[in-house]
């Protein structure tokens, strides 16, 4: 199993040298960015820069925010200047900030997500081979690519497409047309042996695909207890982050297949959307139970990490990271000790 960094929080660009050198130096595989506060891609060119080995991917760019061939070009630039390390990873986002915060319309989110995938392909199929550019579909139609407009072909492979997935649609899609998968790290082990899995080998099934044809991502909520920060710290955190998926109302999957009906988590779910809705952010975490907290995160000194997470995940997931903030200059021995946990 593969050991990333997964940048949760937005990094001033000046800081990502210094932020890949160190995840470079302390072992780890990869490093992935989101768009949060700021621009997924903008902080690889610099992590590409200042690194040799890892691998680099956004986990995840709004696909619906670019059209599918500047998602392509900018893959296409960052996996030729990391020679071949970049990893695409896409996402949808949900209705209401496509809507209010990109003003662009909801519009068939599983089919526009295919098309997206399918239209990357096509555009380097022809940057690539020198293939006539031709795609229809119901939201793209690309028929034009002339040699001013076309980038050199790459020394390697094309750029790998991971999608992130929660429902059904979206992981079966993940299985039919992508290269990986990434997995919510709001989940449980319920969920993922008995709903997510099964779903996206529906979806590899459809093209004869088999679970060795896909990488499977998975970040966990970790809450390390020997840390340079208290225990409580982590465990505050792990409590918000959970609070805030759960009053999502598209992340309510994992609750109806967690086996927790019984418990009124979907009830709690509901209480907290209210809460999100009303701003009272700071109140949700106290809704979550230490029941929760054992369901949805795993806990122990930063060396007995590794083999609970190793433990939870067994042979489901390929890579996976903490969803902790990761700094260059704080719990370098965590860490480090981390690391060596998933090098055993």
């Amino acid at each position: 199993m593969k050991f990333d960094v997964w940048l949760i929080d937005p990094q001033p660009l000046t800081e990502m040298p210094k932020i890949a050198n160190k995840v470079e130096e302390n072992g780890f595989d990869g490093l992935w960015t989101v768009e949060t506060g700021n621009d997924g891609f903008f902080p690889l060119i610099l992590a590409a820069e200042h690194s040799q080995r890892i691998n680099m991917g956004t986990s995840i760019a709004v696909a619906f925010a670019r059209n599918p061939t500047t998602l392509a070009a900018m893959a296409w630039d960052l996996a030729r200047y990391s020679d071949g390390r970049f990893i695409m990873g896409l996402g949808t986002q949900v209705k209401a900030h496509i809507e209010r915060r990109y003003g662009i319309p909801w519009e068939k989110p599983l089919r526009k997500l295919r098309e997206t995938v399918e239209v990357m392909h096509a555009v380097w199929d022809s940057w690539q081979n020198g293939t006539k550019l031709r795609y229809e579909g119901e939201f793209f139609n690309l028929s034009l690519m002339i040699p001013n407009f076309s980038p050199e072909p790459l020394d390697g492979p094309r750029p790998p497409v991971y999608v992130s997935a929660v429902n059904k649609g979206m992981l079966k899609l993940a299985g039919k047309v992508c290269d990986g998968v990434i997995l919510h790290p709001f989940h449980s082990t319920t969920y993922l042996k008995e709903f997510a899995l099964p779903m996206l080998d529906e979806g590899l099934a459809v093209n004869g695909r088999t679970r060795a044809d896909i990488t499977t991502c998975c970040s966990v909520f970790a809450m390390p207890t020997d840390g340079e920060k208290a225990a409580a710290h982590y465990e505050q955190y792990a409590r918000q982050q959970i609070a805030f998926y759960m009053s999502t109302p598209a992340y309510r999957v994992v609750l109806e297949h967690s086996g927790s009906d019984h418990h009124g988590w979907v009830g709690t779910s509901e209480q907290l959307s209210q809460l999100a809705r009303q701003g009272e952010w700071d109140q949700m975490r106290g809704l979550i139970t230490d029941e929760m907290l054992d369901a949805f995160a795993i806990s122990g000194k930063w060396s007995e990490l590794p083999a609970k997470a190793q433990a939870r995940f067994g042979d489901m997931i390929d890579r996976t990271n903490f969803y902790l903030p990761f700094s260059p200059t704080e719990e370098q021995d965590g860490w480090r000790a981390a690391v060596a946990g998933f090098r055993r």
